[in-house]
């Protein structure tokens, strides 16, 4: 997005050709003609820098710079006037010129100059916006797995990550990992050169959430001594990840649909409209649109955040990738402690696969960090796993090497561990098996498992 430009200048030939040279070096310029309009223009609109003549019809130039730096005290201002001395340039610089042109000026020094102070306020803003956020990991990094339902959430990343301008919509049970899906999207994005930057909304307040989200002007409330830019501006040309999205409050939920749809905004006590290129991705582990029904989120801007859309599968979904995300928890935390990277025995990797994980992988994680410790570094056993993990193997058959068994015998035994992860539940257990949920209910009635059938069950088959 092209840069604006404010241009405060008294004299038509001069303010015309500023305006005619910039223009032609890509800037969006607006002109004022004295002290009063320039002023009443920087408070309506962000200007990445203005060209200001110290002589004006209305007002002295230090006066005009001294408001503008007292609104903005980032706002950059090269000082114009062809009465050059060395008193009033020290008094420029004192009040926070960024520099101070000599007119009449050659046109490469005008082109120059402008450059520089871009250039220093594309510096300013990467600082902030390293201040503000962690290292982005590589496009799949964190991300493991083989499953069928694991290989369909890293396509349909990729596919919505290359729409650059799509807002994004991730919902998931709390665990699964829809921030490193998030990242992923900004990483494979062509916005991966662009900044990264995340708001959890239920971390903080409505009105610190509204000032963190848009920034504010000095003096919009009472801690506010100085202007702030917000996480909004920082993400300009990146990605912003709005986390727990569904704990954003119905006051701010207007806004956030405002930005979405114009890209514009305004910050806590301000009236400058200010304009930016982000892309939005939101998480939430709640049922938006069960919200939606009761009231208590917009209509609006569910469907303007659900255009690219991301269903989390939770990881009793992804049996066949418990293996291999358990073994690279262990190896990270091994590293971390500094223990041998300790191995599963047989009967753990059953157990594992065995249980349903309310948690997901933010759980399985917590568990071989913690079965590692209990361990020593040793092989991890059924004794260094929780009791309720240890439970989920009740009435499963013991472990025996598959390679000795029938493939009915194998089918038999993988069709009771997903049932057995699933807690029972024939839908979710039919999804992760890839078959119909009348099919599985075929095999159950057909391996005699009365305790996976209901009522209703029963009552069909006779």
């Amino acid at each position: 997005m092209a840069e604006r430009i404010l241009v405060i200048e008294d004299d038509t030939t001069i303010r015309v050709t500023l305006r005619d040279v910039l223009q032609k070096q890509g800037y969006q310029v607006d002109l004022a003609e004295d002290g009063t309009e320039g002023l009443e223009l920087s408070r309506k609109r962000f200007y990445g820098l203005t060209m200001l003549d110290l002589h004006l019809p209305d007002m002295h130039g230090l006066e005009v710079l001294k408001a503008m730096r007292e609104s903005d005290p980032d706002a950059l201002v090269v000082i114009m006037t062809a009465f050059p001395e060395v008193r009033t340039a020290v008094d420029c610089v004192k009040a926070g010129a960024y520099d101070y042109l000599n007119k009449p000026f050659e046109l490469d020094d005008l082109k120059e100059i402008v450059r520089r102070a871009l250039e220093t306020r594309s510096l300013r803003l990467e600082v902030e916006r390293l201040r503000t956020r962690a290292t982005s990991p590589g496009p799949l990094e964190g991300m493991v797995g083989s499953s069928q339902a694991f290989n369909a959430l890293v396509e349909i990343t990729r596919r919505i990550a290359a729409a650059s301008r799509v807002p994004v919509l991730i919902r998931g049970e709390s665990g699964t990992g829809k921030e490193r899906v998030a990242q992923a999207i900004h990483n494979l994005s062509p916005r991966v050169a662009g900044p990264w930057v995340t708001l959890n909304c239920s971390a903080l307040a409505e009105g610190l959430l509204e000032s963190e989200m848009f920034g504010h002007e000095k003096g919009a409330f009472t801690s506010a001594v100085a202007a702030k830019r917000g996480l909004l501006e920082l993400a300009d040309g990146g990605t912003l990840f709005l986390d727990e999205i569904g704990d954003l409050s119905l006051a701010l939920q207007p806004k956030l649909l405002r930005a979405l749809e114009t890209q514009t905004f305004r910050r806590v006590g301000g009236q400058k409209e200010l304009q930016v290129d982000v892309r939005f991705v939101a998480a939430t582990n709640r049922d938006l649109s069960a919200m939606v029904k009761a009231g208590t989120f917009r209509e609006d801007l569910y469907y303007r955040l659900n255009v690219g859309s991301i269903e989390m599968p939770p990881l009793r979904a992804r049996v066949g990738d418990i293996q291999a995300l358990a073994r690279r928890f262990l190896d990270e935390a091994s590293k971390v402690m500094g223990m041998p990277n300790a191995e599963l025995d047989r009967q753990s990797c059953e157990l594992i696969e065995q249980y349903a994980w309310p948690g997901n992988i933010r759980e399985l994680r917590n568990v071989m960090e913690r079965a590692l410790i209990l361990s020593g570094g040793e092989t991890i056993q059924p004794v260094h796993l929780p009791k309720e993990i240890s439970a989920a193997g009740k009435g499963v058959p013991p472990a025996t090497d598959d390679a000795t068994l029938s493939l009915a015998e194998v089918e038999r035994r993988h069709i009771r561990r997903v049932l057995t992860a699933n807690r029972g539940n024939k839908t979710h257990a039919a999804k992760a098996l890839g078959i119909t949920r009348l099919t599985l209910r075929t095999k159950i009635a057909e391996y005699g498992w009365d305790e996976f059938l209901d009522k209703s069950d029963t009552a069909s088959e006779r």
